[in-house]
């Protein structure tokens, strides 16, 4: 894995150069940086605990300075083993440059990572390492004081202001059109069962209340009086007919 970068730090070279060198401020700096202590003037001893994707694990590894060159930079190297984690060792070189705005900080970084580290692929761990990274920066400049620049931020964000601005005279262009209120609705439609009354017109007269048609008789469609007989005397008919049938009928069988 190789990674480099440039930061412009707002503070005078020889201070950022004594931040590096301070254990304090490098604990403080380091994400997950559980201890670190200074073993001599170009050896130390760190325990960090760090996180790569799923994978969490405590390396504990020594540090050596070389190249050292004050208050320009120097190479560090070192080895780190994290357990069934993997092991991860490297090196990177440091160097400082006075700028118009402070120091100007470049690194170049070779690593090489083994174990379930290495199994979660080269894109997983390089976006984790330059996290790392870039939490290093923030918490190295707030111990030193300032505020960290990228070489050519100033760019960035002026291009990122210009988007801001467009976008911003876009929103204002369409926010009048989008203001206008939503037209009417149409009227309900009268149910067709209410009368409807012109205005000014005589009220309508209520309406006649339904009545349910009441049950018809069997015995009311038949004539009282049928061929002119009442029905009480074809009743009484029929019934001695049948009786003089029964009658006779018992002497032929």
């Amino acid at each position: 894995m190789d990674m480099t970068g440039e930061r412009r730090i707002p503070a005078p070279r020889e201070k950022v150069w004594n931040a590096l060198n301070d254990p304090q401020v490098l604990k403080a700096s380091i994400p997950g940086c559980e201890t670190l202590e200074k073993v001599s003037d170009t050896e130390y001893r760190a325990t960090a605990a760090v996180k790569i994707g799923p994978i969490a694990a405590r390396f504990t590894g020594k540090v050596q300075l070389s190249d050292i060159d004050p208050p320009s930079g120097y190479t560090i190297s070192g080895e780190g083993q994290g357990g069934v984690a993997g092991f991860a060792k490297g090196g990177a070189a440091v160097r400082l440059a006075d700028a118009a705005d402070g120091t100007l900080l470049t690194y170049e970084v070779k690593a090489q990572v083994g174990g379930k580290i290495a199994q979660l692929g080269a894109r997983l761990v390089d976006a984790s390492a330059r996290s790392m990274a870039e939490q290093f920066f923030t918490r190295f400049v707030a111990e030193v004081g300032g505020a960290p620049q990228e070489v050519g931020a100033s760019g960035m964000a002026g291009a990122i202001a210009a988007v801001g601005n467009a976008v911003s005279g876009a929103a204002a262009a369409v926010a009048p059109a989008s203001a206008a209120p939503p037209p009417a609705p149409p009227p309900a439609a009268l149910p067709v069962t209410m009368p409807v009354r012109a205005a000014g017109a005589a009220p309508l007269p209520p309406a006649a209340p339904v009545v349910a048609p009441a049950r018809i008789s069997l015995f009311a469609l038949v004539p009282r009086e049928p061929m002119g007989f009442p029905l009480v005397a074809w009743v009484g008919s029929v019934i001695c007919l049948g009786i003089l049938v029964l009658i006779f009928g018992s002497y032929l069988w």
